[in-house]
């Protein structure tokens, strides 16, 4: 029986870690919970799970201490946003296997994070990223010649750039496919997710960014693929549903039966893959900019967007000026020659900043 801590309980990936961990009570215990805000949903999920009131908890400082004092066998970091970074790190210390969802704590952690991981401790739950954890069973990493990210496109797949000029929050967050929350949903509508995911693969995989694609996929049944260098390219299909990365983070590399329905291909399917118009979605082109410049870079294109997306759903800047915002602070980071925790925070803080400087002056 695994031994299991959700960080982010009450949000949409921790909420359906707990479905899975419910409907398989011989394979899960839980022994920790952490959230944000809404604390009466937090309360209920301990106790529908027999979790003691001092293992749930709520803020990233807490949830930091519960890695650090919990026998666990694995945490889920369901956290959306940079706040995931030192629970990401506590669990890495403390040798618990790490089922990842918090991409933002790997992107600005960098080196930081995968420095200190051992071989295996992190399990992508990404979709795309678990696609190609799969994937890469089929070979041998030097046989490896490229990783392929699929993207849906989101909800402005095929808009111009003067298209976009006048979308709104309520458009961005109509998301064709996913249930997600705001920052995520948005992030998905600029393709900023797609930059942040890219950003993950070559972390987690360790390949040069020239060798990560993205293609559009707007049904979003392949979640990503891997080509080798005979020709081959293997993928993982399964229809939209994050409770299948989500199961096998907390199990990898084993799987449990029955977590989401198959392909039935006893039916019709068509399949579209069309190439990413990174004129258009420039922050896929800006994100394997700042990942190749690494250092803080990846920490301000992370922290400049929070803060963009929050003035867009304020009401303080257009759509296409997320994107904008974040590149004018990338150009305007002085990064330091080494990479450090504390480096990485101080980044951090004056990219949000700067980004909100900007916005008030409409720059």
């Amino acid at each position: 029986m695994r031994r299991v801590i959700i960080l982010g309980s009450t949000g949409s990936i921790g909420t359906q870690a707990l479905d899975i961990i419910a409907a398989n009570p011989d394979e899960f215990q839980v022994v920790g919970l952490a959230a944000g805000r809404n604390v009466q949903l937090l309360e209920q999920q301990a106790k529908r799970f027999g979790v003691a009131s001092q293992k749930a908890v709520q803020g990233s400082v807490a949830a930091t201490n519960l890695v650090e004092e919990t026998d666990a066998d694995v945490v889920v970091n369901g956290i959306t946003g940079s706040i995931g970074l030192a629970p990401t790190l506590a669990t890495l210390a403390s040798g618990k296997r790490l089922a990842l969802a918090n991409k933002e704590s790997l992107i600005v952690g960098g080196k930081l994070v995968t420095d200190v991981a051992a071989p295996g401790q992190i399990v992508p739950v990404d979709s795309e990223h678990s696609a190609i954890a799969q994937s890469l069973l089929a070979g041998q990493k030097s046989e490896v010649r490229k990783l392929i990210l699929t993207a849906s496109g989101g909800p402005f797949r095929g808009f111009s750039k003067a298209q976009l000029e006048s979308v709104t929050p309520t458009q961005a967050l109509k998301h064709p496919t996913w249930a997600m929350g705001r920052v995520v949903t948005t992030n998905s509508a600029t393709l900023v997710n797609k930059g942040l995911e890219l950003i993950e693969a070559h972390l987690l995989f360790d390949i040069p960014f020239e060798r990560i694609e993205v293609t559009v996929h707007p049904q979003s049944v392949v979640h990503s693929m891997v080509e080798f260098i005979d020709g081959s390219t293997i993928l993982q299909a399964s229809p939209p549903n994050m409770m299948l990365p989500i199961a096998l983070g907390m199990t990898w590399p084993t799987r449990l039966a029955n977590i989401a329905p198959a392909i039935d291909f006893t039916q019709s399917h068509s399949w579209i893959f069309e190439p990413l118009d990174e004129e258009v979605f420039a922050a896929v082109r800006l994100a394997r900019q700042v990942g190749q410049a690494g250092f803080t870079y990846p920490c301000v294109f992370n922290a400049a967007n929070e803060q963009a997306v929050d003035a867009f759903h304020d009401g303080k800047i257009g759509f296409n000026q997320i994107v904008e915002l974040i590149e004018t602070v990338i150009n305007e980071h002085e990064v330091e020659d080494e990479l450090s925790l504390d480096s990485v925070l101080a980044a951090e803080k004056w990219a949000r900043l700067r980004a909100d400087q900007l916005i008030v002056k409409g720059d």
